[in-house]
């Protein structure tokens, strides 16, 4: 008799913890109620931007924008804005977020100015043999489309975005690029060829 009343605590038990889940389940956002709520008033429901300072999201590889809400919430990317949009986020949420906007369809941007377009489309293509710096499509391919899980997409990215993030790479200010490759490739070129590469990057499709 003790051994069958054990048995039914347990399913009690049982069945109530798995009411419980369930019940939290329920209550877990999509990541459609997760962009309303965090993302969209500076990325847009879509991911694509129309403020040259916050990224475009849209199109991204998923791994990557998880990373970086990972980064942000450790730390390791530093930004007192996102520290707190990805302080509220698990990792689940992260990953929700990154499988989303990598299913948004990116909008097609062009470039502005054809001057720096040209020097940047030489960086982008060829590097820049006498400072060593190597061409851009070798991670980032000859599209801007990047390797899933190694490197992102820049296709289609706001120039101005672009800039401040190879610029905050050559001072250090970010320094959550595996094997400092941005960091390093970034200390080489000046300001100038900085916005060239913008430039021509955000003209991509």
């Amino acid at each position: 008799m003790r051994f069958i009343t054990l048995l039914l605590v347990a399913a009690t038990v049982g069945c109530f913890a798995t009411a419980r889940a369930a019940e939290t389940a329920a209550k877990t956002d999509t990541a459609e109620q997760i962009v309303t709520k965090v993302c969209s008033a500076c990325h847009a429901a879509d991911g694509n931007s129309a403020t040259p300072a916050n990224p475009v999201l849209a199109g991204q590889h998923a791994e990557y924008t998880a990373k970086q809400l990972a980064n942000f919430k450790s730390g390791e990317r530093k930004n007192p804005v996102m520290l707190g949009m990805a302080s509220t986020l698990a990792p689940e949420d992260m990953k929700k977020l990154g499988e989303y906007f990598q299913e948004q369809k990116t909008k097609p941007r062009s470039a502005k100015d054809p001057a720096l377009v040209q020097i940047g489309q030489q960086i982008y293509r060829g590097g820049i043999m006498a400072k060593g710096v190597a061409a851009c499509t070798s991670c980032h391919g000859p599209n801007g489309a990047g390797i899933p899980a190694q490197y992102p997409r820049v296709a289609g990215q706001h120039a101005e975005y672009l800039s401040t993030q190879l610029m905050a790479f050559r001072s250090g200010e970010r320094a959550n690029d595996p094997n400092k490759m941005m960091r390093t490739l970034a200390a080489k070129l000046s300001d100038t060829e900085i916005k060239a590469v913008s430039e021509y990057i955000a003209g991509l499709r």
